[in-house]
């Protein structure tokens, strides 16, 4: 007998050790994995923030006025915020009203998830990102580890919707052939445990949670978030994509972002994305994201305006600015707390659908060309590769200014074509330092007028000139240059 627990000892002991020589020699090739193709040929994809901040909606406006960071502003953490944000409150919801008492108004009651699939592949995008779970800890599925290490219900199916509000929309979003990926927030801004005993809260909530989220409802991106409180190795991040990647239903599938740890956002290792917010994006070499709402805050905002978001040509030109230096733009939507997507928002995102119908073949699935732009005469502003509030704006830099050069054209390629993108008419295009293959054919996407083209030189010049109201489509032009 003694005999046999020894055996069966030495046994568990040996599997132990094989389980974690398997994990750690995983997390030692995860920057070999790469990214899986359909990622950096998606381009397009919108990010969705819904949660318990749908509620308050409220936010200063301005650079970071971000709604979804309400709780946070409430309780005085965030410096500059909190005045306003408490007067805000003490008047709409009563003095001393704490903000888990919001819960019960985010009812989801309009929540229609056919008719949000519906407008985001009308949209052009080809991946959706749904907030699963907050820096508020509020989890849109039915997940015991929240309401477990809250002390009370804190999810969209025990809570007030009644409803698993991620599983119906990602069934829908799948059903219109998009697929489907969820932000994650690795900690919790007031969670009882992580407030208490961190290791605990990443061994007890964080890990089951997101393995649940996972197995469950098999996203095909995840973005991590929350992870600058701790190294990558106290949240046991490595492990977590070893499983991930090596274990996991969807472990061919996911593409994964840099935030794994306070170590880790922006740097490039292979095995996860780099992530941009608000920022000027990376240079052609590595395969990144930028996100940015339609308006300056992520979660819906009642203080902002119609001047507060973006023009619908405006949001076109960043998705080609981002593209022609081969990154991902995901755009941001905020729904109401009863379940709507605003109109307003709807509206621009049809808006570049209907771009993309006639002009997407030099979008998706398409690379950097040689040059991402090209620059008009004269002194070119400096632009840094900034990841985060950089204030970058592409708008201002394609228009004509006596102080600086501006851009006059993006590219992207595909193998013979290059795709030439206007930010504004030209009734002859020049391209400089490029010379066509012999009978190159130069034609407009979404017209079947004829273009006339001839070498100059070193460059390109392309006709346009006899171009009238009606023989091209709305929006900026776009010039394809086959052979």
């Amino acid at each position: 007998m003694k005999k046999r627990c020894v055996g069966i000892f030495f046994f568990l002991l040996c599997s132990s050790l094989a389980f974690a020589q398997k994990y750690e020699a995983n997390w030692a090739s995860l920057n070999k994995r790469g990214i899986p193709a359909w990622f950096n040929d998606a381009k397009f994809g919108i990010f969705i923030h819904w949660g318990v901040y749908a509620v308050p909606s409220y936010a200063v406006v301005g650079p970071g006025g971000y709604s979804e960071w309400y709780w946070y502003n409430l309780r005085g953490t965030k410096e500059g915020s909190h005045d306003k944000v408490q007067a805000f409150h003490d008047k709409n919801f009563g003095v001393g009203v704490p903000y888990e008492k919001l819960e019960s108004q985010f009812t989801a009651s309009l929540f229609d998830p056919q008719q949000w699939a519906n407008v985001f592949r009308r949209s052009g995008a080809k991946y959706v990102v749904l907030t699963s779970k907050h820096h508020e800890g509020y989890c849109l599925w039915d997940n015991k580890q929240a309401n477990e290490s809250w002390g009370h219900s804190w999810n969209a199916v025990t809570g007030t919707p009644k409803r698993d509000l991620l599983g119906d929309l990602t069934t829908a979003v799948r059903k219109e052939g998009l697929r489907m990926g969820f932000y994650y927030s690795l900690y919790e801004w007031f969670n009882p445990l992580w407030l208490k005993d961190k290791p605990r809260y990443v061994k007890e909530v964080m890990t089951p949670q997101f393995k649940d989220l996972v197995t469950r409802y098999k996203p095909s991106v995840i973005f991590s978030d929350g992870e600058w409180e701790m190294s990558d190795t106290a949240w046991n991040s490595p492990s977590l994509l070893a499983w991930l990647y090596n274990e996991s239903p969807v472990k061919d599938e996911v593409a994964v972002d840099d935030r794994w740890g306070s170590n880790t956002r922006g740097k490039n290792n292979g095995a996860t994305y780099l992530t941009s917010e608000y920022g000027s994006g990376m240079q052609p070499g590595v395969i990144w994201e930028e996100s940015q709402g339609i308006g300056q805050s992520y979660g819906y905002n009642r203080m902002e305006t119609a001047d507060d978001y973006k023009k619908s040509s405006d949001l076109i030109l960043m998705l080609v600015d981002i593209v022609s230096r081969g990154g991902n733009l995901l755009l941001d939507i905020g729904p109401t707390a009863d379940g709507r997507i605003p109109v307003i928002m709807q509206q621009k995102l049809l808006d570049i659908g209907k771009w993309l119908e006639l002009n997407g073949e030099g979008v998706y699935d398409t690379k950097p060309w040689k040059e991402s732009r090209q620059w008009s005469a004269g002194k070119r502003p400096e632009v840094k590769d900034e990841a985060f509030m950089s204030g970058y704006s592409i708008s201002n830099l394609v228009k004509k200014s006596k102080d600086h050069a501006n851009v006059e054209l993006f590219f992207t390629a595909k193998p013979g074509a290059l795709y030439c993108f206007l930010p504004a008419y030209q009734p002859l295009l020049t391209i400089r330092n490029y010379t066509p293959a012999k009978g190159a054919v130069v034609s407009i996407l979404g017209s079947s007028k004829a273009i006339k083209w001839q070498q100059k030189g070193k460059d390109c010049v392309v006709d346009l000139s006899m171009l009238h109201p009606g023989d091209v489509p709305d929006g900026m032009l776009v010039v394809k240059v086959k052979g």
